[in-house]
């Protein structure tokens, strides 16, 4: 293997117009949603002084995501899927600009700004199961990992700048800024979505009219080992070992509460995520996906029971950038197994699991941590969860030969994929 596709594969940014106009739209969309996210925090804190109220915040946020998520999933398997990340996108946007417009007018209602929120985050979850079938829809099989590699990266590097540019924003121009930020990013997102070719799923007429989704769309995942093991696999990592919760705890009893120790918690996660996702060429050409999902998984528990027993600070660092880095692989290999593995007329219902997953399992996964911190300690919390992580997937590993033999399919998309891949290129 030479040398150059050990670093991030750029094939699909070459390839497809259609997904280069998607990762560039996504990866605004995503820096806007941390500006704004750091905006809604200070603006709450600001009205409220009260850590209830930033609580508030996940309910805002948490409850829309699992609930629009699923009615997601069977939209997605109904119409087309552009058409429905279109009108989502159009949600997000006039929720965007409802939030500037608040901040222009000094409102003082929590209730409002929240209310706010929630309309964003209903709008992007229901549009994320369809949005989440747009890769392997516009990429050959053997592409759609490389492609998942970027859109995270991206990702990492929006988690990685955007608090910093939203803190710069902030203290200089003030909220109204910052909202404003988010909703020149979510238009742009939009415009990229809106010259996506037509993605109806199978089944769909040519008029694109609503259809009745195949039936046991939910039922697949319990049906197919690699659908099933994989998703037990990331829920074992991140429902049983995930540390956000317990990082200041750790910083206030080993480096005294230092807010830039805290900082540079979250910051090394992110830089082992980016890192990565730079080197991701070698990984996104593996096609052994389900055991090396598995095995970055278990990098992941490892390295979070390391962090829990870790003195130095530059050791504890070093800990949280290998659990980021693996955290990475165990995504994008994960999302390109459910990807391909998932019949195109069920992929909207099963992203929406997946997404589901995502979203939740890291939220009780940190309200799990913080429960055992405290009848415990931090350390006890993050080793035993580490440990018990791996063990969980160990156990997904035994239990499921298909996932572990899992080898990711080669060649060109599937005919009515490439049918699409055509007519957007004609298109462009």
């Amino acid at each position: 293997m030479s040398r150059r596709v050990r670093f991030l594969d750029t094939r699909p940014l070459r390839s497809s117009r259609p997904f280069r106009d998607l990762w560039i739209g996504s990866s605004a969309s995503q820096l806007g949603g941390q500006i704004a996210t750091v905006a809604v925090l200070a603006q709450v804190w600001d009205l409220t002084g009260s850590p209830v109220g930033t609580g508030a915040i996940g309910l805002a946020t948490g409850l829309p995501m699992v609930l629009f998520g699923l009615l997601g999933g069977t939209l997605a398997d109904s119409v087309d899927r552009r058409a429905v990340v279109r009108a989502t996108a159009a949600g997000q946007l006039l929720a965007a600009a409802g939030l500037l417009a608040q901040a222009l007018a000094d409102n003082r209602s929590v209730p409002l700004l929240l209310a706010l929120v929630a309309m964003g985050t209903a709008c992007g979850a229901l549009g994320a199961p369809a949005r989440r079938t747009f890769p392997v829809r516009l990429l050959s099989s053997d592409q759609v990992a490389a492609g998942l590699a970027l859109t995270n990266v991206s990702f990492q590097a929006a988690m990685l700048a955007g608090p910093a540019l939203a803190g710069l924003i902030i203290a200089r121009w003030g909220f109204p800024a910052a909202y404003a930020a988010q909703a020149m990013t979510v238009a742009v997102s939009m415009l990229a979505v809106i010259r996506l070719p037509a993605m109806k799923p199978e089944g769909v007429d040519a008029k694109g009219g609503r259809r009745r989704p195949e039936r046991g769309g939910w039922g697949i995942v319990l049906r197919r080992p690699t659908l099933w093991g994989s998703m037990a696999a990331d829920l074992s990592a991140t429902l049983l070992a995930m540390p956000i919760a317990l990082f200041p705890l750790v910083n206030e009893i080993r480096f005294d509460g230092n807010p830039q120790t805290l900082g540079l918690f979250l910051s090394a996660v992110a830089v082992g995520g980016i890192t990565a996702g730079l080197l991701s060429g070698t990984v996104t050409r593996w096609r052994r996906g389900g055991l090396v999902q598995l095995t970055a998984a278990g990098v992941w528990g490892v390295a979070l029971a390391c962090f829990g027993l870790a003195g130095p600070l530059w050791l504890a660092l070093g800990c949280l950038a290998v659990a980021g880095a693996a955290d990475t692989v165990s995504v994008v290999t994960r999302s390109d197994l459910v990807q391909l593995e998932t019949p195109d007329a069920y992929r909207g219902r099963v992203s929406s699991v997946e997404h589901v997953i995502g979203v939740a399992a890291p939220e009780l996964g940190n309200f799990r941590g913080g429960l055992l911190a405290s009848a415990t300690s931090a350390s006890f919390s993050l080793v035993a969860g580490g440990l018990s992580a791996v063990l969980a997937i160990a156990a997904v590993a035994a239990a499921n030969a298909p996932l572990r033999a899992y080898r990711t399919p080669t060649g060109a998309a599937e005919p009515a994929d490439r049918e699409v891949a055509d007519a957007a290129t004609a298109a462009g």
